[in-house]
């Protein structure tokens, strides 16, 4: 196996995406102030807290594993979608005095397209019809 500056360039997007989602999900997964403050404004604590962090672990190891990068690129997209958009709606980009975690979301979510663009192929296989070439 040789590594060029593609395969170089695909996991630095890989890790990271992953990296980003992996390291939230300690604040997570032990009901931290600044979580458990974020999740009760959109009126999702506890269960939205929890939920998400189990969607964001099972797209990091997905996203990790080349052969469902594809599937878990698209289910970053969905999670980071919904970050943005509430940072956006009701939290503000600055939320608890600082920006991080808008601009996690933001990396994360550029991270995901990437690799869905780069995925395409393997994503569209997926679908349970056929595309037709026009």
């Amino acid at each position: 196996m040789t590594l060029n500056l593609r395969t170089i360039g695909i996991w630095i997007l890989r890790l990271l995406a992953a990296a980003i989602m992996l390291q939230t999900l300690y604040f997570k997964f032990t009901a931290h102030p600044q979580s458990v403050k974020l999740f009760t404004e959109l009126g999702l604590e506890p269960y939205g807290r929890i939920g998400i962090g189990i969607m964001e672990l099972i797209a990091s190891i997905l996203i990790l594993y080349p052969k469902t990068t594809g599937i878990g690129a698209v289910l970053g997209i969905g999670l980071m979608s919904g970050a943005i958009f509430f940072h956006l709606t009701v939290l503000g980009i600055v939320f608890d005095g600082d920006a991080i975690l808008f601009t996690y979301a933001v990396i994360v979510f550029a991270c995901c397209a990437a690799l869905a663009f780069i995925y395409l192929k393997d994503i569209l296989k997926l679908l349970p019809f056929k595309l037709k070439k026009e």
